[in-house]
């Protein structure tokens, strides 16, 4: 946690000018709104900004990163606020916010949307899907779209049209000396190559272009329930069963307690579950087809996977994981769910305490695995599954306890890691950095950083350092 240890000093004459240039809101300590506008979303997190600049356009990125050169001071930028780490904010120092930049443009004949970085994913859902389109990104709709994408971006959709990443089409970015530039596979390719799956290092993105894809509005998805003293049997079932799933279908295993959602009786609140959770980007009647087998087996005690509209499915987990509950992470890719990775999972995973904590594997492949390894920065197509042991409390009370047993669920499958995933790190230091790239790309990377932000401005993220 923060604290605020000395009033930073900021040049009154330049604060001044970027006033009068500045269209957006400018926050100092002391001001009314401060302590509200400071909270991101991880409570355990508690940090206090010198200057908060809520931008309202790109004059107003560029002005505040010109600002920013000249103190000294270390710069954070928020989209949505939602990193896992608090990566969207810093003590004594200034945060670039784009919260404000809420525009969407969406162009159905082409299928493309244009989209300003401070959009969350549920904003962009609500405008693309009243044409039937989507694009791939995330489960929770109030992560911030921008750094759900510029890591690579995982969710409901990726096994039928891939990440969020694989739909950019072109990005407009400012850069650490307040240059304007785009990039696309056309302009500024080898920056384009880097933002996707890497983008926080090289620059403020200030737009994206998106191609948009086909989905619902009716999709047949939601959890199918298990007691969690199942867990062994049903991921054992569960690892047969997807090895010949279409593409259409997405899934996502999680172990937690049943949260008091009104779909759910009451009298299944608090009860230790493992569910698997379906999403089937197709017709409603395949995906009842491809999906009877797991609702078959063991007779769930509980079976939610209907059609649904796929913006109800995609705010599913909103409830989960709200602003200002003490959120701790670790994770890992694996190649597949083994029968040694499945004990520890079966033994492990019921050792969590919190009745808000939750554990999620993610099933990878399909479209993912069609677009090449070195084709973008991001890193871990070929792997098989995602994993993310969350560690949640409603506050302080019980977090260390919680946060333990993480780290050594995480030990445990130690053996079994094949990479991370760069949007579920937490602060872990150049190594782990370096293992969510792989060597080669990280050198590339490096030689990135040297040509647009030699001086390591951008650097409150997961850090590339440019020698």
């Amino acid at each position: 946690m923060g604290a605020i240890a000395t009033e930073i000093k900021l040049d009154e004459a330049a604060l001044s000018a970027l006033r009068v240039a500045f269209r957006g809101e400018l926050v100092r300590r002391g001001d009314p709104t401060y302590d509200e506008r400071r909270k991101i979303w991880n409570g355990s997190i508690d940090r206090y900004p010198a200057l908060l600049a809520r931008c309202a356009g790109v004059a107003d990125v560029i002005a505040a990163v010109k600002f920013a050169r000249g103190t000294d001071l270390p710069v954070a930028v928020r989209s949505g606020g939602h990193s896992f780490p608090g990566l969207s904010t810093c003590d004594d120092g200034i945060v670039i916010d784009l919260s404000l930049m809420k525009g969407v443009r969406v162009d159905p004949k082409a299928r493309t949307a244009r989209v300003q970085a401070g959009v969350l994913l549920g904003e962009l859902d609500r405008e693309t899907q009243a044409f039937g389109l989507a694009v791939p990104a995330g489960i929770v709709t109030h992560t911030g779209l921008a750094g759900l994408t510029l890591g690579g971006g995982i969710g409901w959709l990726m096994r039928k049209y891939g990440l969020t990443v694989d739909q950019l089409l072109a990005v407009d970015m400012v850069t650490a000396d307040g240059e304007f530039v785009k990039a696309s596979e056309s302009e500024n390719p080898d920056l384009f190559w880097g933002i996707r799956g890497a983008g926080g290092n090289f620059g403020i993105i200030t737009e994206f272009e998106f191609r948009l894809n086909p989905v619902g509005p009716i999709v047949l998805a939601g959890p199918i329930f298990w007691p969690m003293e199942e867990s062994a049997k049903v991921l054992r079932f569960y690892r047969d069963w997807i090895a010949d799933v279409p593409d259409e279908l997405t899934t996502i295993v999680v172990h937690r307690r049943v949260p008091p959602l009104p779909a759910i009786p009451v009298e299944f609140h608090g009860k230790p579950v493992v569910a698997v959770i379906g999403c089937y980007a197709g017709s409603v009647e395949e995906g009842e087809k491809v999906i009877r087998p797991i609702k078959q087996f063991r007779a769930p005690f509980l079976d939610l996977c209907v059609p649904t509209p796929f913006l109800a499915h995609q705010s599913m987990f909103d409830s989960s994981f709200p602003q200002g509950w003490w959120y701790y992470f670790r994770s890992a890719d694996l190649a597949e769910l083994t029968d040694d990775v499945i004990d520890i999972i079966a033994t492990r995973a019921p050792q969590m305490t919190s009745r808000l904590t939750a554990f999620p594997i993610f099933q990878l492949g399909g479209a993912i695995r069609r677009i090449g390894e070195d084709d973008t920065a991001f890193t871990g197509r070929r792997a098989g599954h995602t994993i993310n042991i969350n560690a949640t409390t409603a506050s302080a009370a019980g977090f260390d306890e919680e946060r333990e047993w993480s780290r050594s669920f995480w030990t445990a499958l130690g053996p079994y890691h094949t990479g991370v995933y760069v949007n579920f790190l937490m602060n872990e230091g150049e190594d782990r950095i370096r293992q969510a790239y792989g060597a080669h790309k990280y050198d590339r990377l490096k030689a990135l950083k040297r040509k647009y932000d030699p001086d390591n401005f951008f650097r409150i993220n997961q850090n590339i350092p440019p020698n």
